[in-house]
């Protein structure tokens, strides 16, 4: 059948045109074309994909926004905060944890009455971990004092992005403002969508910046301090003031609503009501479910049943007044909250909107509240039929038998627990003697002797088979090289990351020892916590009696760029002189949520936010040496290593577990392979990081004692290559090897030189 387009534009008077594109694309799309001076970002899903599009479109050069990949949500939001007070327009995106970490930025930002747009991809908060969407993020949103709008399809997704900036900037508002979208219902799943046909209608829309009323911390004639220290009573009449702005964010929102309208054809009220104008019987629920109940209402209507549907499209400020006249006929309406405000018998909106129908003198709505779609739970038809029930339940008994509860959840049965698969490896198994590592009584160096790898091989794997890491994967082949050198129990904390994920789908685990997981920055600080209390409740006495022969081993393996966000609590840990481990699997980027850059990521190297293009080729700064900046922090041992070297790293794995158990914090770093993201063959992986051992890209040594020792030479032996042998086995970096591309490609030569002439000189001279 075909569509008529002109039909669809309506009563449009700016000249569209149609995309197919999801949420995500949606929001970087409204980004480009009002061509933002700053994004500050850090990946993390569902969200990260909106940096990834705007990455892609600068490479060719579709806009200027200037993007700034930070060291962790915190630091994204303060890269953000930063440059609104500068004076230009900025942008970002996030979700669910790393929300969480930049909260306490929020309110600050708004304190401060500083402009700017973020979308929130709402997805789960930990823990348990889960990456799929619901609302339990934008609820943490509520009390930041940003305004919020709402989104239910890519179409709200990008019509929302426009109106956003207009409302932050707004005289009667100047506050910043956030775009929420539910995590793979919008931002993944792909829509047909009208956007502005040209950037001018756009800008002409959303208007210049205004010149007047705010702070520009670059204006060197008007000096300002920004963010001074206030007390009462200056401190009430800020928040009153913010106060007032909030509440002229609602007015303000449906004069833009009424001007898109007008513009465009499509219009957003502060709530949406469908069929409620003599509605019986009501259902409320936000974003993406909201359009699922619209076919409900319908077919309880052709039953002659008086059905209406209600949902927001902003919730802060709450439109209190007109839920409240939306509901002052119905009798019943059930509540769906996505996300639960645990303890308060009730998710946030169906206590705000209980708030709204008592301050408005409505004591006769019964209101029924139901947590649904938590974790991604999809909500089906069949699922709104039951909302519905519920309220025509309450109106024939006229009561509400069960005000709050849980739907779609099962609470299980004690038979289907899970069990263990596995028997705990033995002492005796994991305790070879094969093993032995000697002190040097008057150097203080570690003397180490290890057999073959093949004498090793009865030795129990850490990791039991049967995980979803991808094929070659060198994560877990680096990992149990290096763990077959560690003799005895360990205690095992992982940050988030493919080796996490990819080993723990509940009710499964694919880790033999003991296992702990948190966040991706506080690994470290986590762990830290465990070895002083496994030293504390020995030194009581309460572990006597439990099967423990010989101390454990604690060890934190991070990677993914977990040595990004996670650099400060690590530091702070070797400070702390904690007897721990941490060791870094190098993959050279955010792997895990999609082969995003990282501060390891070398330069020049293509990754999903260092795209290829006109402008841009590849990462276009150097990468991080976190052994040197771990070795800096004057820890006992330090240490490189590689799979393609294995008795390197058996000895310096041997080496680690005695400095741990002995003195205090270790740091190792292991480069492993990732086929997927580098663009290589599945079978090349041990081949491939051998060859960046060979071109002194990552070469292998340790810091024992402050004293650094090279381990392995390749020009001693007459082996090495140059960088470029390397380069040309992957896929993501090849590029570089072509003419156009020399100057990058010499530049990242000369400082893999520098870095290894530097390491030669600490070789050669001990006090260096």
């Amino acid at each position: 059948m075909a569509i008529d387009y002109e039909k669809e534009v309506g009563s449009a008077k700016v000249e569209q045109k149609f995309l197919y594109e999801s949420g995500n694309e949606m929001a970087a799309y409204a980004a480009h074309q009002i061509n933002y001076h700053v994004m500050g970002y850090f990946p993390i899903s569902p969200s990260t994909e909106v940096a990834q599009f705007l990455d892609t479109m600068k490479a060719s050069g579709q806009h200027d926004i200037m993007l700034v990949p930070s060291d962790g949500e915190h630091s994204s939001a303060g890269i953000c905060y930063g440059a609104s007070t500068a004076g230009g327009r900025v942008f970002n995106a996030t979700s669910a944890q790393g929300y969480m970490f930049m909260l306490e930025q929020m309110p600050v930002q708004a304190g401060t009455r500083m402009p700017m747009v973020m979308n929130l991809i709402c997805r789960s908060i930990s823990g348990p971990l889960n990456i799929h969407g619901d609302h339990s993020d934008l609820y943490f949103a509520l009390n930041t004092g940003w305004p919020i709008l709402m989104c239910r399809d890519p179409q709200s997704v990008y019509d929302m992005n426009l109106m956003a900036l207009k409302l932050a900037e707004h005289a009667k508002v100047r506050l910043p403002v956030m775009v929420a979208s539910d995590g793979y219902f919008t931002s993944h799943q792909k829509r047909r969508v009208q956007a502005f046909a040209h950037r001018e209608d756009v800008h002409k829309f959303v208007g210049e910046q205004p010149p007047v009323g705010f702070t520009d911390t670059l204006d060197r004639n008007n000096p300002v301090t920004v963010g001074p220290y206030m007390n009462e009573p200056d401190y009430i009449n800020n928040r009153y003031q913010q106060s007032v702005a909030m509440y002229n964010a609602g007015e303000v929102f449906e004069e833009i609503a009424q001007e898109f309208a007008e513009l465009t054809g499509r219009y957003y009220p502060m709530i949406e009501q469908y069929r409620m104008d003599d509605a019986d019987v009501a259902v409320f629920l936000m974003n993406s479910a909201s359009e699922i109940i619209k076919d409900v209402v319908d077919q309880l209507r052709l039953q002659g049943i008086k059905a209406g549907a209600i949902s927001p499209n902003m919730i802060r400020p709450f439109p209190q007044k007109q839920i409240a006249e939306a509901l002052k006929n119905v009798k019943a309406i059930t509540v769906g909250d996505r996300a639960d405000s645990v303890g308060g018998h009730g998710g946030n909106m169906v206590n705000e909107i209980k708030a709204a129908l008592f301050t408005y003198g409505n004591t006769t709505t019964k209101v029924i509240s139901r947590i649904y779609g938590l974790g991604g739970k999809d909500f089906y038809a069949e699922d709104g039929h039951h909302f519905f029930q519920l309220a025509m339940d309450a109106v024939a008994a006229d009561r509400v038998d069960i005000p709050f509860d849980y739907y779609g959840h099962n609470p299980g049965t004690p038979d289907k627990a899970p069990k263990r698969l596995l028997k705990p490896m033995s002492f005796e198994s994991l305790k070879t003697g094969l093993i032995t590592v000697k002190q040097n009584e008057e150097t203080g160096k570690l003397s180490v002797r290890v057999p073959p790898v093949r004498s090793l091989m009865k030795k129990p794997r850490r990791l039991s088979p049967g995980h979803g890491a991808c094929p070659g994967c060198g994560i877990f082949s680096g990992l149990e090289l290096f763990f077959k050198g560690i003799e005895g129990d360990i205690v095992a904390l992982y940050h988030t990351g493919c080796a996490m994920v990819t080993t723990t789908g509940y009710p499964y685990s694919a880790h033999k020892s003991t296992f702990i997981h948190n966040l991706f920055q506080n690994g470290a600080a986590t762990l830290s916590g465990v070895v002083e209390m496994f030293w504390e409740r020995k030194r009581r006495g309460e572990l006597d009696g439990l099967g423990l022969k010989e101390d454990f081993t604690f060890v934190m393996v991070t990677g993914d760029g977990g040595m990004d966000i996670g650099m400060g609590p690590a530091i702070g840990a070797a400070l702390r002189g904690h007897k721990m481990i941490i060791v870094e699997y190098d993959n050279e980027g955010y792997m895990n949520t999609g082969a995003q850059q990282s501060y390891s990521t070398p330069l020049g190297h293509r990754t999903s936010t260092s795209s290829i293009g006109k402008t841009q080729q590849g990462k276009v700064t150097q990468h991080k040496d976190t052994a040197q900046i771990m070795a800096a922090t004057n820890i006992p041992y330090v240490f490189t290593g590689c799979e393609a070297y294995p008795q390197d790293l058996l000895k310096k794995a041997a080496k680690a577990q005695w400095y741990a158990q002995n003195e205090g914090l270790v740091y190792g770093k292991i480069l492993i392979a990732c086929p997927l993201n580098w663009m290589s063959e599945d079978k090349d992986g041990t081949d491939i990081v051998s060859l960046a051992v060979e071109s002194c890209f990552f070469p292998l040594y340790e810091v024992e004692q402050g004293t650094t020792t090279i381990t392995y030479n390749p020009e001693d032996k007459d082996k090495r290559v140059e960088v470029s042998a390397w380069l040309k086995t992957m896929g993501k970096t090849r590029h570089l090897l072509k003419p156009e591309n020399e100057p990058a490609l010499r530049a990242f030569e000369s400082e893999v030189q520098r870095r290894w002439t530097r390491l030669k000189a600490k070789h050669e001279h001990p006090d260096l």
